[in-house]
């Protein structure tokens, strides 16, 4: 086995022991040529007659012997290496020592020889899987992507604590600065106590309320104060539910938009209507010719 690294024998030795239950030293000895094979040390019977065997039975020279020429069939047989690996093995140390690269003998053809050519010898069984142990290839089982991602995906949720009330509490607080500062430097006297002989004309509710008010002047008190209240605050809560478009762009939710703007502008309407169009007795009144009859 000369010329075959060092690794490459132990590799060999070890699948051989664990195939045929030899100790991996022994072996590996033996492939070195450090000790006789098992199977000869006992003397083999010699025939009573047998002529001589022919020079072309005999075994391969190595490849000093041969100029360049080495047997890769018989050395991949003996050892039990595959010859792709011998091959490999033989081209890497001649590169490495400088030396051109031996060439792969044929198979040795037989002779007409008066006598049989010797039986070649088994090739050695490749070493058995242990149970359990499952061979698989790396392309199978490792997942082809990038190392680093490179492309940040968006968070499309977040926790409610601390994330949503903390903006929210603090909006809370600027809008109670807002409104405490506002107190201070802005005086909002109460009028006078209310004189039941005496009612303001018109008489108008706060303007939150004047849009209820407006509609008291074309329909019934049930219709106007009870039934369009009722279906418009059912209308915007079933806004959600009429369109389930989850997309957060205004430019992909016209439909919400579209319902929500119906009774924004409704409610608008009705409130600047009754705020300075209605004049005493609350019938219409322009405010640039009347004056206006609300206080803000």
């Amino acid at each position: 086995m000369a010329g075959l690294p060092e690794h490459l024998l132990r590799r060999s030795a070890e699948a051989r022991a664990k195939a045929e239950g030899r100790d991996v030293e022994e072996i590996l000895a033996e492939m070195k040529g450090e000790a006789p094979a098992p199977e000869a040390a006992a003397p083999a019977p010699v025939a009573p007659a047998q002529p001589a065997a022919t020079p072309a039975a005999t075994a391969p020279a190595p490849a000093s012997a041969t100029g360049g020429v080495r047997d890769i069939a018989t050395e991949s047989a003996a050892t039990g290496v595959p010859e792709a690996l011998l091959q490999r093995a033989m081209e890497g140390r001649a590169r490495k020592e400088g030396k051109p690269v031996p060439t792969m003998a044929a198979a040795p053809a037989a002779t007409a020889a008066p006598v049989a050519a010797a039986p070649a010898p088994a090739a050695a069984a490749p070493p058995a899987i242990p149970d359990g142990v499952t061979t698989q290839r790396l392309l199978t089982v490792v997942k082809a992507g990038a190392i680093q991602q490179v492309k940040s995906s968006p968070a499309d949720k977040v926790n409610v604590w601390p994330h949503l009330l903390a903006i929210e509490f603090v909006a809370l607080m600027v809008v109670m600065a807002g409104l405490i500062i506002f107190s201070v430097f802005v005086d909002a006297p109460l009028l006078e106590f209310a004189n039941f002989n005496e009612q303001p004309n018109p008489s108008k509710a706060p303007w939150y309320f004047l849009g209820l008010q407006e509609l008291l002047s074309y329909f019934d008190p049930q219709v106007a104060g009870v039934i369009i209240p009722t279906f418009g605050v059912i209308g915007l809560a079933m806004i959600p539910y009429v369109d389930k478009n989850p997309a957060v762009r205004p430019s992909d939710r016209k439909l919400a938009i579209m319902i929500f703007s119906f009774f924004l502008f409704g409610a608008a309407i009705l409130t600047t209507y009754g705020s300075f169009f209605r004049g005493p007795g609350f019938n219409f009144s322009f405010p640039w010719v009347d004056g206006i009859f609300f206080d803000f």
